[in-house]
């Protein structure tokens, strides 16, 4: 992790916008929430957390015309407000977005820093503590959704991955709750199911997940019932996966 830090900082000083790479609950977000707070000074960095989806519009992240009750008013999108006033502008899932909304990226993810506004006629140059971060899983990347080249090729990438087995467990104990050799297990649990060679399984657990199902047995849920909630279900629809996972988790954490 202390690449990752010195990666991003180094890239928050030298202006430069950042994609965190890697696969769904490896903890994107939780290091850049940790670096909000390690750059900020005298309180963390604002963070705008957007959610990318085939519905965001260019005007979602610059903003629109609203009718008020003073008529026509001007209302900043989040992307607009982080380029203004400075912070960290997060694009979580940046593939899921329109491509020609991400295309109003481009000219902030370079060394003109600018952001044009056709609506007002005017081209907002970057708050020195402005912060442009996107994310994505490069395993669900397909033919339909991708990132451009020119689009990817704008920023520094930092790969996740998920931890070892041995940090994932302490991660789940601090996390959850739940005594060291239960974390053990649950952590053993998610190395075994990743490595599932099923077609029908496009993603093991994440770390997320297994700290989901060990907070429920840590409130006294059963643990069978709380892995068929919090991991079989969760990562497969298809019944002869299911039974698979349920065979490991039975093998592993003891029926």
């Amino acid at each position: 992790m202390a690449d990752e830090v010195a990666t991003f900082t180094a890239a928050y000083q030298s202006r430069l916008p950042v994609l965190l790479k890697g696969p769904t609950g490896s903890g994107k977000t939780r290091f850049l929430e940790y670096m909000s707070y390690r750059l900020g000074a005298a309180q963390p960095l604002p963070l705008v957390t957007i959610a990318c989806n085939d519905e965001l519009s260019s005007s979602d992240l610059v903003g629109r015309y609203l009718l008020t009750g003073q008529g026509s008013q001007w209302i900043d999108g989040p992307l607009t407000a982080a380029v203004t006033h400075g912070g960290i502008c997060y694009l979580d899932e940046v593939v899921e977005a329109r491509k020609d909304t991400v295309v109003i990226l481009h000219s902030l993810t370079d060394h003109r820093r600018l952001l044009p506004i056709a609506k007002l006629g005017v081209v907002l140059e970057a708050h020195p503590d402005f912060q442009l971060v996107a994310s994505y899983n490069p395993r669900y990347q397909s033919s339909i959704k991708n990132l451009k080249h020119s689009t990817q090729q704008r920023f520094v990438a930092i790969e996740f991955d998920y931890p070892d087995t041995g940090r994932e467990a302490e991660i789940i104990r601090v996390e959850s709750g739940v005594d060291g050799e239960t974390a053990d297990r649950f952590a053993e649990l998610g190395a075994k199911i990743r490595n599932l060679s099923l077609n029908n399984v496009i993603e093991g657990p994440s770390t997320r997940l297994l700290i989901y199902a060990a907070r429920m047995v840590a409130t006294g849920v059963p643990l069978g019932q709380a892995c068929e909630a919090a991991i079989t279900l969760s990562v497969t629809d298809d019944r002869g996966t299911a039974a698979g996972i349920r065979e490991i988790i039975d093998a592993v954490m003891g029926g």
